[in-house]
């Protein structure tokens, strides 16, 4: 019998067949090594680079860029595009700057947009992380408020600041308000398509480990849903800072102090070019830094956690 199995093994080899066994499992190795072949498929590799050439890499373009609006801006001051009043040169606006740095004013001015923006922008990812849950579990509450929330989410902040004049007067929960109504509804439907996005394998596997209620939000349905969910802070940020700055320029008293959305309107008031530029600058590079600093480090890392970024 072993002759026999030898002699035709021997046939197949001399016909150039294979004489693996077909019903033989394969080994762990080769499952291994075809998962992260698999894998390397699926991810964008990233090369290491010395630190210097990835700074000078990532900095040397924005640069260029700032260069350019920069030499624009003094072209057309110089040909006076419109009078020096109305378009002060980019040295005047740094002037300005410069005049409230020396007065010791001008970190205050930040410090009160940026605390009243992040305090309101954890108020509002702790409520609108909450009514998305809900939209997005509830299927009664999504075809109830699911429309309602996209509508809020398209309606300019601006429209809010007069109804919450009336309602709280000229103080800090008018401004809180606006914050919250801007917000909210961007990160409750972010939350929501994140959540809409989920594999139900994975919900299904989470339910048989026994992660259910709260233990299943937190360890299946978040960590799933994280990329649209963080796609929602962003944008939810986007809309607080924004919401802040309209209600900032509306609601002003001298108990309430001066972010830089007052300091904008004071500029205004003040028929002061160089003043309202560099209350638009400093709004500008805010929104830009919280972008760069905090959100751009926490998308990098749920993309690698995820094997859509690694490095080579």
């Amino acid at each position: 019998m072993a002759s026999t199995e030898t002699k035709d093994q021997s046939t197949a080899a001399a016909k150039g067949e294979d004489t693996t066994d077909a019903t033989k499992p394969p080994a762990a190795g080769d499952i291994a090594g075809l998962e992260a072949g698999l894998d390397a498929l699926e991810s964008r590799v990233v090369d290491r680079q010395p630190w210097l050439r990835t700074v000078v890499s990532k900095a040397f373009p924005p640069l260029v860029a700032i260069v350019i609006v920069l030499g624009l801006w003094q072209l057309a001051y110089h040909f006076e595009l419109k009078p020096h009043y109305l378009l002060p040169s980019p040295v005047d606006v740094g002037r300005s700057l410069q005049q409230k740095w020396l007065e010791g004013t001008l970190l205050s001015f930040v410090w009160t947009s940026v605390s009243r923006g992040a305090l309101g922008f954890v108020a509002s990812v702790a409520i609108g992380t909450v009514l998305g849950l809900i939209v997005a579990q509830v299927k009664a509450v999504r075809a109830a408020i699911g429309p309602i929330l996209s509508g809020l989410q398209s309606l300019p902040s601006v429209a809010w600041v007069p109804a919450a004049i009336i309602w709280f007067g000229l103080s800090d929960a008018t401004i809180y308000a606006v914050v919250l109504l801007g917000a909210v509804p961007s990160i409750a439907n972010g939350l929501v398509a994140g959540v809409d996005q989920i594999s139900p394998l994975y919900l299904r596997a989470g339910r048989t480990i026994g992660a259910t209620g709260l233990a299943g939000v937190r360890h299946v349905l978040l960590p799933a849903a994280l990329p649209g969910y963080i796609a929602g802070l962003k944008q939810g940020w986007a809309f607080s800072w924004r919401s802040l700055m309209a209600a900032e320029l509306i609601v002003n008293a001298p108990d309430l102090g001066t972010g830089l959305g007052q300091l904008l309107e004071q500029g205004r008031e003040l028929q002061d070019m160089s003043w309202v530029l560099a209350a638009i600058l400093l709004i500008l590079i805010v929104g830009i830094g919280i972008e760069l600093l905090i959100f751009a480090p926490v998308e990098r890392r749920v993309l690698r956690s995820r094997g859509l970024l690694v490095k080579s």
